[in-house]
């Protein structure tokens, strides 16, 4: 027998054997059409990017047989009522800052970020690894919806200002834009808290309606113009340490799908999430630097501020856990993750962090 024959032989079968299974897989998958609404304007090509990223993922992992098209918010539903629209049907799923309905019970906030709460890496352990993932669609199922993590921003920074910031005192009677728990923690400090959609902001700062606003970093920043219209530009944002974005999919919805496509979702929302970080970790940096040769006065928040919205947070915390049994399930369950990451992260990822800020201060890096 002719060796070479039978080998080359033996590849051409298994090449067959593959282009029919291919056909074969697809021919059983049903096509299914999704519509997700995103509570984000189209020009922040990461945090919107992400809901498209991951609406492609989802199509080629199912060799575009289960299609999730993308719109910004406002196209279907205006930007801050996305889990409202997946909750009720109208769209299947979104993409979203489930801190953005604090109004409807402020347990949603853990699932982003909390004041002085977990980063980025802490909280995908948390979700992940921790119990959190659980505990979230424990809560989410009385609004007709499951979660997965979708993306994230890493750590944000503390937003734009009319005025310098100098003491606790500079802060009452400021109106701000800024989304969450944390407007209820400024809010014991004298502040007007606003939520106002992404794609809103730049005409409320520009035209007086509010005096400051918080974002999200300085490549989302830039974009959205904020230095034309405030020169001050503090950090950290202290309120989101690592802010989770997440994907609302309908009950109804999920539970009619085959198991291929959720593992789809699973699959493409898990890559997505290090997709957006690695992203906005990539272009923050160049976006700063193009922002204070521009003019913007960058200073981090005076101790004596921080130690005022921390004190205040912890007051929140306590009086909002005494009266919500559902935020106080997962505040210490969330409270008692975060103390043990705190503790690791001072060993390693905080020692060596800190190590480096210092040789990048003394201009050695």
């Amino acid at each position: 027998m002719n060796r070479r024959k039978l080998v080359r032989n033996a590849g051409l079968g298994a090449v067959a054997a593959t282009g029919l299974a291919a056909p074969a897989l697809a021919q059983g998958l049903p096509e299914i059409k999704w519509r997700l609404t995103s509570s984000f304007p189209k020009s922040l090509d990461t945090i919107f990017g992400a809901g498209e990223h991951f609406a492609r993922r989802v199509a080629q992992l199912t060799e575009n047989r289960f299609q999730i098209r993308v719109f910004a918010g406002g196209e279907i539903v205006p930007a801050l009522q996305a889990l409202d629209a997946v909750q009720n049907g109208t769209v299947e799923c979104c993409h979203t800052a489930p801190y953005y309905y604090v109004g409807k019970d402020p347990t949603f906030a853990f699932d982003t970020a909390v004041p002085f709460g977990l980063n980025t890496r802490q909280h995908n352990a948390w979700i992940y690894h921790g119990g959190g993932l659980e505990l979230m669609r424990e809560f989410y199922k009385d609004y007709n919806v499951t979660s997965y993590l979708l993306s994230h921003t890493g750590a944000q920074m503390g937003g734009w200002y009319r005025k310098e910031i100098k003491t606790p005192d500079d802060l009452k009677g400021l109106k701000m834009r800024i989304g969450g728990f944390a407007g209820q923690v400024l809010a014991k400090l004298g502040v007007i808290a606003q939520q106002i959609a992404g794609g809103d902001i730049y005409p409320a700062l520009e035209k007086g309606v509010i005096d400051a606003a918080e974002w999200v970093g300085p490549y989302d920043d830039q974009k959205l113009g904020f230095n034309k219209v405030a020169p001050y530009y503090y950090y950290p944002g202290w309120w989101e340490g690592g802010a989770a974005l997440s994907l609302f999919v309908n009950l109804k919805a999920i539970e009619a799908l085959p198991d291929t496509y959720r593992y789809a979702i699973e699959t493409a929302a898990g890559e997505t999430v290090s997709w957006s970080v690695a992203k906005y970790d990539a272009q923050n940096p160049r976006a700063l630097r193009e922002l204070v040769a521009s003019g913007t006065k960058l200073s981090p928040f005076p101790a004596v501020v921080m130690e005022a919205c921390f004190a205040a947070a912890q007051q929140l915390y306590a009086e909002t856990a005494a009266a919500n049994p559902r935020f106080k399930k997962v505040h210490d369950h969330y409270m008692a993750f975060r103390r043990e990451q705190v503790l690791w992260f001072r060993v390693a990822e905080g020692t060596f962090d800190n190590f480096m800020a210092r040789q990048s201060a003394a201009d050695r890096l």
